[in-house]
């Protein structure tokens, strides 16, 4: 069942069972607050067990473009498209945030985007591929780390 995330009232609604379920809703609603504000767009969020596509694609991606592999469980998952740009989000258990950022037009503006809840570790999978990770102060999340790559192949 998809659910719409509320980014005035914080909610761990699907989230629950992560050791930083607070901070990873603060990062899905950070998320929901960027789109609306930039798009207008709801950040409507399902069940991982419920789109299996979704996750597929995402894995595909990670795999293939940086042979990247997560052993975390994934909670939820998010597919849409907004203008010629195709997200898509998948949230998982210790707390990281993954978005596909795909430019329908412009091979050079794709990419995968990786987000740290507050309080949880690097992945060591991220950690072995050497990501260095920037800090953005949220008042929804706490502080969040980023890093991202740029996609080169066709998906």
């Amino acid at each position: 069942m998809s659910y719409i995330v509320d980014f005035k009232n914080v909610s761990t609604v699907g989230l629950e069972s992560s050791p930083v379920a607070e901070a990873l809703a603060g990062l899905r609603a950070n998320e929901a607050r960027y789109f609306m504000n930039k798009y207008k767009h709801e950040f409507t969020v399902e069940p991982a067990s419920e789109s299996q596509e979704t996750l597929d694609y995402v894995n595909r991606v990670l795999k293939e473009e940086r042979g990247i592999e997560f052993a975390a469980n994934p909670l939820e998952t998010s597919l849409f498209q907004v203008e010629n740009i195709r997200w898509a989000f998948v949230f998982y258990e210790d707390g990281l945030g993954v978005n596909v950022l795909y430019t329908l037009d412009d091979p050079k503006k794709r990419a995968v985007g990786f987000k740290l809840s507050e309080g949880m570790e690097v992945p060591k999978e991220l950690e072995e591929k050497k990501f260095k990770f920037a800090r953005q102060k949220s008042k929804l999340a706490g502080t969040i780390r980023g890093s991202f790559f740029v996609i080169k192949g066709e998906y």
